[in-house]
């Protein structure tokens, strides 16, 4: 039986996105992935410490706090806590994090009952997936482009992949750690924007669509609780607005597809994570799905060039 009802499918079909609350068990699955990303941060702010780029009080402040002092003092806290490598420039020593707690994610029941009821018994984990954390946004000092950081322009899912995978439908499982509001800058969609063309983005400052290629007289904002959810069609336009309060605003993106679908990011490794026709080929095993990343790594730190490209580029008429 599907975990979705008639109506939300119809929802989601309609209008290209479905926020759904409670997804994600809070104690067996939020609680050990804040723990271990915790003591993930903690260790590189002893790191940053030890070299005397932070000073020891850092190691003292809350996680959103340490977040900030590492960006302030020109700490890179964002690639090691990341849960992909990035789109170039990869050496064999970039660092990821592929712990056992983001892995128990990325196969939570919760998540893969609702992806069954929208994509079908067969699913695969797509390898485009982040995690985001985002201060207060004016704490940040300077121009940032990241959107793992800062409130995200205006997009859609589908651009950031290959034109190679244009047809397939992966679904995008916006999962909530923290509560995200409109204070702390949750997600914005256009409903009903999937039923248009793939729209060009601009790659500066950050991969955006211009808006004057959009209609934004109904965007809505979609706040959502720990352990919810939003789900999105690729096609979707959506964004996130500025975190303007003194709370971090903490998610993961995941994406999940039909087995046998090409990815779009055919560098990087997914993986078989239901499977109701054979599920002996499941992976269960964190310390292998952490494997197949660090041989895509040492493949990729031994080639010049990953084959990645965007499909626009800044001189277009329309980015000027």
């Amino acid at each position: 039986m599907s975990v979705l009802t008639d109506d939300q499918i119809g929802f989601f079909d309609e209008n290209g996105y479905l926020v759904l609350e409670d997804v994600v068990d809070r104690t067996r699955i939020l609680a050990p992935l804040i723990e271990e990303y915790e003591a993930l941060l903690h260790g590189l702010v002893a790191g940053w410490v030890a070299k005397g780029r932070l000073d020891a009080c850092v190691l003292d402040q809350s996680f959103g706090d340490k977040l900030v002092s590492a960006y302030a003092s020109g700490c890179n806290f964002f690639s090691p806590m990341d849960i992909s490598l990035p789109l170039g420039g990869i050496r064999a020593d970039t660092p990821m994090h592929t712990g056992p707690a983001v892995f128990d994610l990325l196969t939570c029941e919760g998540l893969l009952d609702v992806a069954e009821a929208l994509l079908g018994p067969e699913i695969t984990s797509c390898p485009i997936q982040h995690v985001r954390m985002k201060p207060r946004q004016d704490r940040l000092v300077g121009e940032i482009a990241n959107s793992h950081i800062v409130a995200t322009q205006w997009h859609q899912d589908r651009a950031v992949g290959r034109a190679e995978a244009d047809g397939v439908n992966v679904l995008t499982t916006w999962v909530a750690v923290s509560e995200a509001d409109e204070e702390n800058g949750c997600l914005m969609v256009v409903p009903g924007s999937h039923r248009g063309e793939l729209l060009e983005h601009c790659p500066i400052p950050q991969l955006g669509i211009p808006e004057t290629l959009f209609d934004r007289s109904d965007v809505r904002p979609m706040p959502v609780g720990p352990g919810g959810v939003v789900l999105f069609h690729p096609m979707t336009i959506h964004g996130s607005l500025p975190n303007r309060s003194d709370r971090m605003r903490w998610s993961f993106d995941l994406r999940y597809s039909r087995t046998g679908e090409i990815s779009g990011r055919p560098q990087f490794p997914g993986f078989v994570a239901r499977s109701r026709s054979a599920p002996e080929t499941e992976l269960r095993d964190a310390e292998k799905w952490a494997g197949l990343w660090a041989k895509a790594r040492a493949r990729l730190a031994a080639t010049e060039d990953v084959g990645y490209f965007h499909r626009w580029t800044g001189d277009a008429p329309i980015c000027a």
